[in-house]
């Protein structure tokens, strides 16, 4: 695995550990991954998180519970839905002694962060949806790969081809990667038990009366090529977000922070800073 190589360090939230990387310093940015196999904080920012630092923010990444090196409880003892992920979110800036923070999410991640800003408006400075749920019914087509996801690489090839657009060729090293995260015992189970969840409910989303309640500056980042959340999604966050901006990237799948982390990190962080 190549790239930004920084110290994992771990806190605790409520009854487990939750796992996280950080540099630089300045105003405190986090970052969520998405719910794809595999994901973790290392292997999804490692292109970005540096590009934040360098821009003068205290950058932190983290591993949702059930992924990476953050622990994967029993699903037979634990709920592995969407509050489960808000209410280690809300933990983890406590555990930090962060009153407030911007907040960058991407996919799950994202709809995890807009979670926060429904139930905890006060937590977030600016928010980042890249690719995010919270809108989406649906689980058919490019999402298959990810709800159906076999624990094989070919299987993880086919997850990363479905995540970004077409141009993009994943390195070896980054497939085998995540491969290798994807099927340790306890992570292989907790992330069936998250896709079961999902599948039961039909998708990943909020009603929208809720969505349009969130009043926290919020830019909106889709990839035009988005094969999971498509661009008529990023368009509906802005119509339902108040205080919202929309930036929509050509030549991008859902993984902007992948494909294109120098463009992602500066448009992003032009609209951090900006008064």
């Amino acid at each position: 695995m190549t790239g930004v190589e920084l110290p994992r360090n771990s806190v605790r939230t409520g009854d487990y550990n939750t796992n996280f990387i950080e540099a630089g310093k300045g105003e405190p940015l986090i970052l969520i991954h998405g719910g794809g196999a595999g994901a973790d904080a290392r292997g999804n920012w490692k292109g970005s998180l540096p590009l934040f630092a360098e821009s003068g923010f205290r950058v932190i990444a983290y591993d949702m519970v059930g992924f990476g090196d953050s622990d994967a409880p029993d699903p037979a003892n634990f709920t592995y839905d969407q509050d489960a992920r808000i209410t280690q979110l809300i933990a983890f800036l406590d555990a930090l002694g962060l009153e407030r923070a911007n907040i960058v999410g991407n996919s799950m991640g994202g709809a995890t962060a807009l979670g926060v800003a429904m139930r905890r408006p006060e937590r977030l400075k600016k928010l980042v949806l890249m690719g995010s749920a919270g809108l989406s019914h649906q689980t058919t087509g490019a999402l298959s790969a990810i709800l159906n996801y076999d624990f094989t690489v070919p299987g993880m090839q086919r997850v990363i081809e479905a995540l970004t657009h077409s141009d993009y060729s994943p390195p070896p090293e980054f497939v085998a990667y995540r491969h290798a995260l994807s099927v340790r015992p306890n992570v292989q189970a907790a992330y069936k038990a998250i896709m079961g969840t999902i599948k039961a409910a039909g998708g990943l989303f909020y009603p929208e009366e809720d969505v349009a309640r969130v009043k926290v500056e919020t830019l909106v980042v889709n990839g035009k090529d988005d094969k999971v959340v498509p661009m008529s999604e990023g368009y509906r966050f802005l119509e339902l977000l108040e205080n919202s901006t929309g930036c929509f990237l050509p030549r991008c799948g859902h993984w902007a922070m992948i494909e294109h982390p120098q463009l992602f990190a500066e448009i992003t962080s032009f609209f951090l800073k900006r008064s």
